[in-house]
């Protein structure tokens, strides 16, 4: 029986890059999404590359369907070893621009549906005596950047969540990491692009926050994800690791 692997957010970006290396590393992996066509089209990369996937639609926020689906996820593929909340949305906006509605929805969706699928998941991981729970946050999370403070309150949130979740749990055998990305070209970021007065600027703009000039993949935050996950990985635990090509060197 393949390991499992739990992720969210894998209808696409780093949560689709995340669910494609984990099952080429050998985990059967139960992606969790809102969007059924992104999740589709998911599973049929994984597929062609030789891995197993099922999909699993629910909303993060909804903490009757998260527990819902963690335990059709624990009988019909298998009780997770790794989860990794990927799902995230962004705001872009000041503390007097945010609205009441607009700070509660990204609250709820980078920090409490990260809680949730913990909380839900936790149970199973302490029966087995081990498991992984791998959280992305930001380096928005670290530091200040213009513009987004609920999302930077909302991943600072997630470090915090994830310090504490280590700490409590570490004993039982449960690892508990973020990974706090920098500028990371997804289809989030190419929104952004394209509804911008001058989308080559910004472009080059988001480019030039990091030190060597451009922005992340997908990929290479995966390719730290599946690390985490792996037995090389397991002296790391309650930290907080930046993946930013240097943007918060300087």
């Amino acid at each position: 029986m393949s390991a499992v692997a739990v992720v969210t957010g894998a209808a696409s970006g780093i949560g689709r890059a995340t669910a494609l290396r984990l099952a080429g590393e050998g985990f059967e992996i139960a992606m969790m999404d809102l969007d059924p066509a992104g999740l589709a089209e998911t599973g049929v990369l994984i597929e062609a590359a030789g891995g197993l996937a099922r999909p699993f639609v629910v909303d993060l926020c909804d903490p009757l369907a998260v527990g819902s689906v963690t335990r059709e996820i624990a009988v019909t593929v298998g009780a997770p070893q790794v989860l990794v909340n990927v799902a995230g949305i962004g705001l872009a906006a000041t503390v007097l621009e945010t609205s009441d509605a607009d700070w509660n929805r990204v609250l709820a969706v980078n920090l409490t549906g990260p809680f949730l699928t913990i909380r839900a998941t936790l149970p199973l991981m302490l029966d087995r005596g081990s498991g992984v729970i791998v959280n992305i946050a930001s380096v928005g999370g670290q530091v200040g950047i213009a513009g987004r403070a609920a999302y930077c309150a909302s991943k600072a949130g997630l470090v915090g969540l994830t310090r504490a979740v280590a700490v409590d749990h570490a004993g039982a055998g449960i690892r508990c990491v973020a990974v706090c990305p920098g500028t990371v070209e997804t289809e989030w970021i190419g929104k952004i692009l394209a509804n911008s007065p001058d989308p080559a600027a910004a472009r080059a703009a988001m480019a030039a926050r990091q030190l060597d000039g451009r922005m992340g993949t997908p990929q290479e935050v995966a390719a730290l994800v599946a690390f985490l996950a792996g037995p090389e990985g397991r002296f790391v635990n309650g930290a907080a690791l930046v993946v930013d090509g240097g943007m918060t060197a300087v």
